[in-house]
């Protein structure tokens, strides 16, 4: 795993020592970062759920995002993620060791330009998160919120007010997800 592009480019981070963490791969990091900075780039304050090792709000802040919001509930990945951030010398940051749902109670007043959502795959709670995004305002107008899922989860019962652009790389899907009156 590396940092793919901006200040931080090339800069190693460290890998989970086992199976429970699944890291997004350089490949599939690179391709959702080329989509972004083709639409507008990466700005603005981003919330990185489920943020394992923290590789994917780490790229965001390389590639000029203002700060980074990392939640998780494990605590290995925590650990991980604070040392990934003080690999690649980071400052501009926040890390919550806690349960999503516990983290976007947390955060209501806040707004978010981009959100990485990747929770593990069989967990299914994508809708429940976008709606609470939703409901909770967390969202700045133009938002988009990247769902990193499997081929098999279609992601039904999303709220209806996004327009979802999906990219399949293997199994692997992204979806972005933008509101439709902000477009």
């Amino acid at each position: 795993m590396r940092v793919i592009s901006g200040k931080y480019k090339g800069k190693r981070l460290f890998a989970p020592n086992d199976d429970r963490v699944r890291p997004t791969a350089d490949r599939i990091k690179e391709t959702m970062f080329n989509i972004l900075m083709s639409r507008s780039g990466v700005y603005g304050t981003v919330l990185d759920l489920f943020s394992g090792s923290g590789a994917l709000g780490i790229e965001a802040l390389s590639r000029g995002a203002e700060k980074v919001v990392f939640v998780d509930k494990d605590a290995d990945s925590i650990r991980l993620t604070k040392e990934n951030l003080a690999h690649v010398g980071a400052h501009a940051f926040e890390v919550y060791h806690t349960d999503y749902r516990v983290a976007l109670r947390k955060l209501v007043g806040r707004k978010f330009d981009f959100v990485f959502l990747d929770p593990p795959y069989a967990a299914g709670c994508e809708p429940e998160i976008v709606r609470t995004l939703v409901e909770n305002e967390l969202l700045h107008k133009n938002a988009t919120v990247i769902i990193e899922h499997s081929r098999k989860n279609d992601l039904i019962n999303l709220p209806e007010s996004f327009i979802i652009d999906r990219r399949v790389c293997g199994n692997t899907v992204l979806s972005y997800l933008t509101q439709a009156e902000a477009l």
